[in-house]
């Protein structure tokens, strides 16, 4: 399918099109982010389970914000307001609401990717300026070292080309607020964020 018949579906399915291009960029971003959307379903799902079962209510906190972060990302508003209570009732200390919500949150989840298959499964669709994991470990380590020299232009193009890598939308803001750190000089607090980011990328 064409990347406007994939966008038709995907509004047929309920997805807020518009919302997710603006969080990724561009159509063609959208579309890789649905597919990796699809693609680390089971693992997300496997992974929010086992926190659930052992109570580990730390990291499950912190997969439910991933995922309300991601199902926002794709325009997957309701979805993400789902994942968005089990985080706050984590945070909250609410475990009756917890162990009441979560499978139904997840049956959920796993109805919409069972919908985004034509779409998710489909031969994978790759930005032009998408880089790698690779590539944006090497982008991110130069940029670093940019920082490092004060190097004020270099520094900006380097967060430019890093921003073509996939991130989440929290990571996607800081690399943006350390971007506007690098035009205020304020070159050790951006390389803190740059670090952070760096971390997340797989």
């Amino acid at each position: 399918m064409s990347v406007d018949e994939n966008l038709t579906l995907l509004s047929e399915i309920g997805l807020d099109t518009q919302t997710g291009i603006s969080f990724t960029g561009s159509p063609e971003k959208y579309i890789s982010a649905i597919q990796r959307f699809f693609k680390s379903f089971e693992k997300n799902r496997d992974k929010t389970r086992s926190f659930f079962e052992a109570k580990d209510y730390e990291n499950f906190i912190i997969t439910v914000h991933a995922l309300k972060s991601n199902s926002r990302m794709i325009g997957a508003a309701d979805l993400g307001k789902r994942f968005e209570t089990l985080e706050l009732a984590g945070k909250g200390g609410d475990t009756a609401f917890i162990e009441a919500n979560t499978e139904g949150t997840l049956a959920d989840f796993a109805a919409l990717v069972e919908k985004l298959e034509p779409v998710g499964a489909a031969a994978s669709v790759k930005p032009a300026d998408e880089l790698s994991a690779d590539q944006a470990r090497d982008v991110a380590a130069q940029l670093l070292d940019a920082l490092d020299d004060f190097d004020d232009e270099l520094a900006k193009s380097l967060t430019e080309k890093l921003s073509g890598y996939p991130f989440r939308i929290t990571q996607a803001g800081m690399l943006k607020e350390a971007k506007d750190l690098i035009t205020d000089f304020l070159y050790d607090e951006a390389a803190d964020l740059i670090r952070q980011i760096t971390q997340t990328i797989e």
